[in-house]
């Protein structure tokens, strides 16, 4: 078997033949080999391992992409306070975690919030040894830091020459550890409540994919959640997972959990058919027949659909249209709700109504690729996603 193909195979990494040429040539003159055909790393030995680096290249940065590490606590939160024992440990794997930057970037988080560390362990995983490496030492230089707001950097860090060192109680909330996500095995008892896989299967090929998907579902405790990269949040769904309700598209469910979360729910029906619910009007012309305001009704639609309840979140959703026929994000909404539902048709023409009125909604292109990918119209379902990656290509990124 050639090198290509042990390292494909090892890591699950769609690598080129460039760059697996260039990895060989840098680990030949570190062992001081001149011809080829004497270098025959095999997978398992340190050598190996060494080669696997030098193909694997994390880049990150502390607080990368803040909204994702706010969802993210405010979904330990809500494990904590409904957990069924007292004192239960909430427990989330970074995988891949690169020099250490996500994980205690959530760690940061839950101190900051007062969760202590006996509350929330987080294994942090990634293939790379020297990159396991450097997250234990805990040392960064200033390119770990980016943004105009770097408060946090005085806060849980000290300074040392040009670098900065974690502080010890942020090394508390974390355990750091190499393996490889297709043969490390099972989580902890009951599994990981919370996942965080970003800009991981962006380097898989279909089937890396597939079988990623497969690894993470296996890992993940019922009604637990993902936060993947935005570009990756198509290539999940395709493999059983759906994004939250709401403008997080970084966070999934298993459909399985959601559908499951809303059939355990008692059904509530509404008073009338939601085609005849009132019309609240967006201005009045006395207290008395004021009725909540639009922004009020989408909060309160993605507040019922988060907490599994689509009956009350359609809704919402309906006499926020009924006042705003125009109003995208509460079409888009709709769509998942249908889809929570499994009523694709019905979620179909929610996201056509919610790209008629917004062209440029990002979650509704991605959901409606994924539609129309599960239907077989693959055409259709390209030509969505190629719209959904242009626009996220122009959208800016917010860093702190």
């Amino acid at each position: 078997m050639n090198l290509l193909r042990m390292l494909r195979d090892s890591t699950g990494l769609d690598l080129s033949e460039a760059t697996v040429e260039r990895a060989r040539r840098e680990r030949m003159q570190a062992v001081g080999l001149t011809a080829r055909v004497d270098y025959a790393p095999c997978p398992g030995t340190p050598e190996f391992e060494a080669l696997v680096d030098l193909v694997v290249v994390p880049e990150s940065w502390m607080l990368r992409d803040p909204a994702v590490f706010n969802a993210a606590l405010r979904f330990v939160q809500r494990r904590i306070l409904t957990a069924h024992q007292a004192n239960a440990q909430v427990r989330i794997l970074s995988l891949p975690c690169a020099g250490g930057e996500e994980p205690y970037s959530m760690a940061m988080a839950l101190a900051r919030a007062g969760i202590p560390a006996a509350r929330c362990r987080i294994d942090a995983v990634d293939l790379s040894r020297a990159a396991i490496a450097r997250a234990r030492q805990g040392r960064y230089t200033r390119n770990a830091f980016r943004g105009a707001d770097l408060a946090f950097r005085e806060r849980w860090f000290t300074q040392e020459d040009d670098a900065w060192l974690i502080r010890p109680e942020l090394r508390d909330y974390v355990c750091f550890r190499q393996d490889n996500l297709f043969t490390m095995g099972a989580g902890p008892d009951g599994g990981y409540d919370l996942v965080f896989c970003r800009n991981l299967l962006i380097y898989f090929d279909a089937d890396g994919q597939r079988r990623a998907a497969e690894a993470i579902d296996a890992l993940l405790a019922a009604g637990g959640m993902l936060l993947s990269g935005y570009a990756e949040v198509p290539a999940f769904c395709r493999h059983g997972y759906t994004p939250a309700p709401g403008r997080d598209v970084f966070t999934l469910h298993r459909q399985a959990d959601v559908r499951g979360a809303a059939a355990r729910r008692p059904v509530r029906m509404p008073a009338a058919p939601a085609a005849a619910l009132p019309a609240v009007p967006l201005s009045a012309p006395g207290p008395a027949q004021a009725g909540p305001a639009p922004q009020d009704l989408l909060a309160r639609a993605r507040g019922h659909a988060n907490a599994g309840g689509l009956l009350d979140a359609e809704a919402a959703c309906r006499a926020l249209l009924a006042a705003r026929p125009d109003h995208a994000e509460a079409c888009f909404l709709l769509g998942l709700v249908a889809e929570c539902r499994g009523d694709a048709p019905e979620a179909q023409r929610c996201w056509r109504r919610c790209l008629y009125l917004q062209p440029e909604h990002y979650e509704a292109l991605c959901s409606l690729a994924l539609l129309h990918e599960r239907s077989g119209a693959d055409a259709l379902a390209a030509s969505l996603r190629q719209r959904a990656s242009r626009i996220y290509q122009r959208r800016p990124r917010t860093r702190s």
